[in-house]
């Protein structure tokens, strides 16, 4: 048995800066590794994909998931147990990281072909610090930030595309993204609850922001008194980790 850490990546910063002809967007963000991870399982005897997932939200086993897709895409067969830390849905890149992780133990593979799996994924792939351009395919390395960051993870996921449809709405209508997520609104138009609890946050915390799509929100540090996040109108997982440099 070979035991991958699959990390989840946190984006600090994310602009969308344009629209591509095939209808992708094109983006600017800063992304880190962080110690929060999946622990994925190879039995290269094996021929599966199964999954242990202590969320409400399903995750797809069999051919389905991304890391079947990652298998077939560096040629290997293996029967692979992935163990949930990261939350669908969760704008963390979780299924992202466990595809990379696949990628890393096949020995990698070239920037165009991670991205077939997704946006995320050549970012997962290096991991560490860095600036990640395009639909993904540009990623800059960064000089490592040893940060801590406290996690507020609700009971319910966001949809990416549906967040992606929101925003091209939103800008039909002459709406101008601004801050530092121009996704947050198109977010809290998909999600309503997620506004409501961002807003909560915000109004304690101050500087409490979305990662990604969502519906993770973050605020660096560790919270200097406790923060009942379990009312009648929220349950709210907190969690506090770090930033981890690449290869870590």
């Amino acid at each position: 048995m070979i035991v991958l850490s699959a990390p989840a990546k946190l984006t600090w910063f994310l602009e969308v800066t344009g629209r591509r002809p095939d209808g992708y967007h094109e983006l600017r963000s800063e992304m880190t590794t962080l110690a929060l991870a999946d622990e994925l399982t190879l039995d290269e005897s094996g021929d599966y994909v199964r999954v242990r997932n202590p969320f409400e939200r399903p995750v797809p086993e069999g051919g389905d998931n991304l890391v079947a897709r990652a298998l077939a895409l560096v040629g290997r067969r293996a029967g692979v147990l992935i163990d949930k830390s990261i939350p669908a849905g969760g704008g963390l890149g979780g299924g992202s990281a466990d595809a990379a992780a696949v990628l890393r133990w096949a020995g990698g593979v070239d920037t165009a072909r991670a991205l077939t799996l997704g946006g995320d994924v050549p970012f997962c792939q290096v991991g560490g610090r860095a600036l990640v351009e395009g639909v993904g395919e540009r990623v800059s390395p960064l000089t490592f930030e040893e940060r801590t960051v406290t996690l507020f993870i609700p009971e319910f996921g966001v949809s990416t595309p549906a967040c992606y449809r929101a925003y091209d709405e939103l800008r039909e209508s002459g709406w101008r993204p601004s801050g530092t997520n121009h996704l947050e609104e198109p977010a809290r138009r998909v999600e309503p609850r997620l506004g409501v609890v961002l807003d909560w946050l915000r109004a304690r915390l101050g500087d409490v922001r979305l990662a990604g799509s969502g519906s993770t929100m973050f605020v660096e540090g560790v919270l200097s008194e406790p923060l009942d996040v379990n009312g009648p109108a929220m349950r709210l997982r907190v969690l506090t980790t770090t930033t981890t440099p690449a290869g870590a």
